[in-house]
């Protein structure tokens, strides 16, 4: 069982604080991807990576950058909101990114597959690759400097809070002793 010190009701919170929000952002995404389209005609399914950028681009700089805006940020939170429900400080940054872009890929995926079930939305490939690429980028730009801070933060507050010298072990740290033994005793007949 890993101990949480004496930040662990911070650690508690912290993670519920994550979670919660992470089930926020996951009913508005549903709400905005998953609701029904009223539209007179639906455009063919894109399975040809970068054409829809492609076309985006062609409509000028001004609604390129809200079209591929849009499908940078709608998952971009995950990238923060993954790690911070996962509410561990000393965690390899590399597996990290992983674990937290392959979550995104995945959650997009679903998202994408769904929506061919909805009236008036349609397969898209590109959003995939804009939702897991906002999802990297997010990841990137704040965890490890919110990880770093925070592990400050905690070795700050174990070193304050601490009055013993640095060797000393806490009571329940301590070694117990040897185990006691029970000398022989002649058994009755």
């Amino acid at each position: 069982m890993q101990r949480q010190g004496q930040g662990g009701s911070a650690v508690i919170r912290f993670r519920a604080a994550g979670v919660t929000l992470l089930l926020a952002h996951l009913l508005l995404v549903g709400w905005l991807t998953l609701r029904p389209l009223d539209v007179l005609w639906v455009t063919a399914a894109n399975l040809e990576p970068f054409a829809g950028i492609k076309a985006d681009l062609a409509l000028g700089p001004v609604e390129a950058a809200r079209r591929i805006g849009e499908g940078l940020l709608l998952l971009a939170p995950l990238g923060v909101l993954l790690p911070m429900a996962g509410g561990k400080l000393m965690v390899s940054p590399l597996a990290s990114l992983a674990r937290t872009v392959a979550a995104g890929a995945f959650l997009s995926l679903a998202i994408e597959l769904l929506q061919t079930g909805v009236p008036g939305r349609v397969l898209d490939v590109d959003s995939l690759l804009l939702n897991t690429a906002g999802v990297t980028i997010a990841h990137l730009l704040v965890v490890p400097a919110g990880r770093a801070r925070l592990r400050r933060r905690q070795r700050g507050a174990d070193a304050g809070s601490s009055s013993r010298p640095r060797g000393a072990v806490l009571r329940e740290e301590a070694s117990q002793g040897a185990t006691p033994t029970i000398p022989r005793v002649g058994i009755a007949p």
